[in-house]
């Protein structure tokens, strides 16, 4: 399927965008210089097992730009596609560079507190970040919705682990970082969760398949770039439950409120997607 064909109005989208837009006024913005206690940080006070938490998911928040990127590519501005469909792209851009501006300031929140903290040298975890930078980073869908489903996903299971690690910390600086980074990612939840109920109330069971696709072969970000990514994710799911099948339950409530009637095939796509979170 193209791309272009499967698409929302754009004024739906825009109604999304707006909604985000609205949630996230100038007042909620927050900075990485300021905002925080950067000369009490202490990584002391944390267990080895937090500090590797911090290190993890400090690379998944430093390859924003691969997924803005995707962004990019998947729906561009340019003389490429057709008017409407640069209409379309070009309100969607409007989300994209305010997510991508709160991400890279999540990454360099978590850069930081791991300098002041001790966890890292500066100059070094520079590098290393750069290493896993520029690997490539992909999601090959064919259908709109799949992007939107993926970050669903991926936005509520960051938020939901960021919440759990918070109440483990050791350190209150660190706890202070995870309290924002947790909100900002509930609202870009909060703005996919939208754009996957208006593709469900208008294309219908067309957004059925497509959804299924995306818990079928989901992967967590650098779950395939990452060196000992596998080994990694299950250490620090001994500190706090890091287990992105949590936020499917997340998922099925969007499905839920979007279908007023359900059809056999939205029925068998959440029973899917409970058996995909059971059998995890």
């Amino acid at each position: 399927m193209n791309l272009e064909s499967a698409l929302l109005p754009a004024d739906e989208l825009a109604a999304a965008v707006d909604g985000f837009l609205a949630a996230s006024p100038a007042t909620r913005a927050w900075d990485v210089e300021t905002a925080f206690d950067w000369a009490a940080a202490d990584a002391d006070r944390l267990t080895e097992g937090q500090r590797s938490a911090v290190r993890f998911v400090t690379y998944i928040e430093d390859h924003l730009p691969g997924y803005f990127d995707v962004y990019q590519r998947n729906f561009p501005i340019d003389d490429t596609v057709d008017l409407p469909t640069a209409v379309h792209n070009r309100e969607l851009y409007h989300f994209t560079v305010r997510w991508a501006l709160e991400e890279d300031t999540h990454a360099r929140a978590l850069t930081r507190y791991q300098e002041a903290s001790g966890i890292a040298e500066r100059a070094s975890l520079r590098s290393e970040l750069a290493v896993e930078g520029r690997k490539p980073f992909d999601l090959p869908y064919a259908h709109p919705v799949q992007f939107f489903a993926y970050a669903l996903v991926q936005e509520k299971a960051t938020q939901m682990y960021y919440q759990q690690l918070r109440e483990v910390s050791g350190d209150p600086v660190l706890g202070a970082v995870l309290t924002r980074l947790s909100r900002d990612e509930a609202r870009h939840f909060s703005f996919m969760a939208d754009v996957v109920t208006r593709y469900l109330r208008i294309q219908g069971d067309a957004a059925v398949e497509p959804i299924r696709d995306v818990i079928a072969g989901f992967r967590m970000p650098l779950a395939d770039t990452l060196r000992g990514y596998w080994r990694w994710a299950l250490r620090i799911a001994d500190v706090a439950d890091y287990d992105h099948t949590l936020a499917y339950e997340h998922l099925l409530k969007v499905i839920d409120r979007a279908v007023d009637a359900r059809t056999d095939r939205v029925d068998e796509l959440a029973t899917f997607i409970a058996q995909c979170r059971s059998l995890a």
